[in-house]
């Protein structure tokens, strides 16, 4: 009998297939392809001399490649992959519709071939720590759990792997939403707040590729939403829809009750048990906690609250040196992942910041750094927008905190690194994307890693 994947791709056989992007989703996408006997066009805004191997092999296995500044043009196709980082209104798009093609992605057919049960997890804070949760606690229950999506690992080509009592955890980012037709059993929406209006035309556009998390599950789906939140408490979805509140009270759902995490009003797990530290991190135990409901046991959650000791580049301990804390949150690309950041400790902190431009307001953030940093370190496109929230802020005082503007990211670290004393914290959390001076937040991350390493 046929797999799942070789029947799906010998449907395509024959047919005009343009993947667009070759990045890390799609290249394993593209590969399955070339393995069924499809054609493939493979399409790329970086340069031919500028491709790297991997996406050269692909041309060798038989991918059409069409790279550089007119890899969009004169295309035709019966079917479209988009690549999440691309806007489902991109002109190119658009046309190619009105030519008949039919376009979806690789998280799409993934959803719509995947044999077992699939909780995903979106919002604006949180995702990768949340959906980590949710695979940790089914694990420790002695489930068989397949971990992807925006988390860094395509599951299309695995699915041949999977069974029908196995689960598939998902993060899933807003551009991977935007046209995704097909919902996940379990949908869990940790917060909104605004992020990456560089890509979005506004915050309303952002909320509504947000929804698609659980707009079209079915009566028996559960949405889990965060009923602190201005925007998800006013949520609701087909199914079941289930609450956590970490500063309110829900009647059914999860809530604190003191240093409680209780369910349904039953104890589940003291939050002093909670190895990773931040309040944030409470209301990531709470959507998880919710997530698993019925599938594992509260010793095996309170198990996970132990022993996981976090996700890299979240609020990470890097190193003590001379009794200076260093810590990378190089996730924190937007303000509200700073402020959960500077929440977390109990002293004032010396803040690294700035980067990227996603045209997002940072008005928020300036109390906050007024109240938990002694000490600012700016760089990059952002710095001007965060001095002048911080300055702005009813709070501030000239040289409280004193801010420092520095040349590139190299030199906030370096000048933080030699300005910290005894007893101090060093905190990388950005605000801001990576991408005007890294590839990405991770790249981002380990480089600071190295700096502070190299001390």
């Amino acid at each position: 009998m046929a797999s799942i994947l070789e029947s799906y791709f010998t449907s395509l056989q024959g047919k005009n297939i343009v993947v667009l992007g070759l990045g890390v989703s799609n290249r394993p996408l593209v590969r399955l392809m070339l393995r069924y006997g499809c054609t493939v066009t493979g399409c790329d805004k970086t340069p031919y001399e500028k491709l790297d191997d991997e996406v050269l092999e692909l041309e060798r296995l038989g991918c059409r490649l069409q790279t550089g500044d007119e890899y969009l043009e004169n295309l035709a196709a019966d079917m479209v992959f988009r690549t999440p980082g691309m806007h489902p209104g991109n002109p190119a798009l658009e046309t190619l519709r009105q030519k008949g093609a039919a376009v979806t992605s690789e998280m799409e057919v993934f959803f719509e071939l995947c044999p077992c049960k699939i909780l995903a997890v979106t919002g604006s804070d949180g995702k990768t720590t949340t959906t980590t949760l949710i695979s940790e606690m089914l694990k420790a229950e002695g489930k068989t759990v397949w971990l992807g999506g925006n988390i860094g690992t395509p599951l299309l080509p695995l699915l041949d792997k999977m069974k029908k009592e196995d689960f598939a955890v998902v993060e899933l980012s807003s551009f991977q939403l935007m046209d995704m037709r097909r919902s996940p059993s379990v949908a869990v929406v940790t917060n909104l707040a605004p992020n990456h209006l560089d890509v979005h035309k506004d915050m309303d556009e952002y909320v509504e590729a947000k929804k698609n998390i659980f707009r079209f599950q079915g009566k028996e789906d559960t949405l889990i939403l965060n009923a602190d939140n201005g925007i998800t408490s006013g949520f609701y979805g087909n199914g079941k829809t289930k609450f956590f509140a970490r500063v309110g009270s829900v009647e059914k759902g999860v809530c604190l009750n003191g240093t409680m995490i209780c369910r349904d009003g039953k104890p589940v797990v003291d939050t002093s048990e909670i190895v990773i530290p931040g309040v944030h991190n409470i209301e990531n135990y709470m959507a998880a906690i919710l997530a698993v409901e019925g599938l594992v046991s509260d010793e095996n959650i309170r198990k996970v609250a132990s022993e996981f000791g976090g996700v890299e580049h979240r609020i990470e301990l890097v190193r003590v040196k001379d009794n200076v804390k260093f810590y990378n949150d190089s996730i924190a690309s937007s303000p509200t992942r700073t402020i959960a950041g500077l929440n977390s400790f109990s002293q004032k902190v010396l803040l690294i910041a700035g980067g990227y431009d996603k045209h997002i307001p940072y008005d928020v953030l300036g109390p906050v750094i007024c109240r938990q940093v002694k000490k600012l370190y700016l760089n990059g496109a952002t710095a001007k927008a965060i001095r002048q929230a911080v300055e702005n802020a009813p709070e501030y005082t000239p040289g409280n905190p004193e801010i420092v503007d520095c040349k590139d990211f190299t030199d906030a670290v370096q000048q933080a690194a030699a300005d910290a004393k005894s007893g101090d914290v060093v905190l990388m959390s950005p605000a801001s994307a990576a991408f005007d001076q890294f590839k990405n937040f991770m790249v981002r991350g380990d480089y600071f890693k190295r700096l502070i390493k190299e001390l």
